[in-house]
């Protein structure tokens, strides 16, 4: 019972805590459905595949919030015309390199800014690198035909101001239910394996470089933490792995662009194949770029 209790309170502070970033994400997308063309996002992004991925990352900088609502945002960024490549090099930055996630990492590591560079190159490194890659992968459209993203065929370019507001409203409601439900199935899987995988069991791994930054990727992706409050929980681990603190930038890098609840967003809007090989990408970049640290 006493388990029961806890996996319920785990659960409910997951889902509150990310509820709304995900309104957020969910309102900004449909800002972009309504009143941003698909000519004027293609023309803001360069023609070289570089480029365009150094610029989709660099983008995050200017969006606020975490992992929890980008998904949607990344989706339809793609259905508007932008390179798969280049949306998920944004999808992978956004989340941790904006200004809110930032400040939060400052604040939680004692004011000081070296967490705080550490996270921000390593994650730009890593959504650089996996973009790159990514454009030489992906041949198709990685969208679901029959995926979550509420494409509408209304010409929003006739409306009045009043009813582009509405449209926005309604778009908004459509993509929050859309992920609310991987919200709520990645929640219930992350607070059980918080209640019964023992957090002991995972730091007693943890006596070189390479299983403290294993054990701390694992952490992350069970953990599944609010980009804008895993840092608070990162700190937390300071004397636990004092002698490898590249493990915990691991930590604030790789929980920010895969998690349970991400990843199950990710299965309703795009197909297993990019799905695999994304969470494979980072992975394997976040491992070698944070021993590299």
């Amino acid at each position: 019972m006493d388990r029961l209790l806890q996996l319920n309170t785990i659960f409910i502070s997951i889902v509150i805590e990310a509820i709304p970033f995900i309104v957020i994400g969910a309102f900004v997308s449909a800002l972009i459905e309504v009143f941003v063309s698909e000519n004027t996002i293609i023309r803001m992004m360069p023609k070289n595949r570089f480029l365009s991925v150094l610029t989709a990352s660099l983008i995050g900088v200017l969006f606020p919030g975490c992992e929890c609502g980008i998904v949607p945002i990344a989706a339809r960024l793609i259905k508007k015309g932008v390179a798969p490549y280049a949306a998920i090099s944004f999808m992978l930055a956004a989340p941790i390199i904006n200004p809110i996630v930032l400040f939060a990492t400052y604040v939680a590591f004692g004011d000081s800014w070296t967490m705080v560079w550490q996270r921000a190159g390593l994650a730009l490194v890593v959504s650089i690198l996996v973009g790159f890659v990514l454009s030489f992968v992906i041949k198709e459209n990685p969208l679901k035909e029959n995926g979550d993203v509420h494409v509408h065929v209304h010409d929003h370019s006739n409306q009045n101001t009043k009813q582009k507001l509405i449209s926005v409203i309604t778009h908004t409601i459509d993509e929050f239910l859309s992920v609310g439900k991987f919200l709520v199935m990645g929640g219930l899987i992350a607070s059980a394996m918080q209640v019964f995988v023992p957090t002991k069991v995972l730091l007693t791994l943890g006596h070189t470089k390479v299983t403290a930054t294993l054990v701390m990727m694992a952490l992350a992706f069970i953990l599944s933490i609010c980009s804008e409050a895993d840092a608070f929980v990162a700190s937390s681990f300071r004397n636990s792995f004092a002698k490898y603190q590249s493990s915990i930038v691991a930590f604030l890098v790789f929980g920010a662009m895969v998690d349970i609840k991400n990843v199950l967003m990710m299965t309703g809007y795009f197909n297993k194949r990019l799905i695999v090989i994304l969470v494979s990408l980072i992975t394997v970049f976040v491992f070698i770029g944070s021993l590299l640290l």
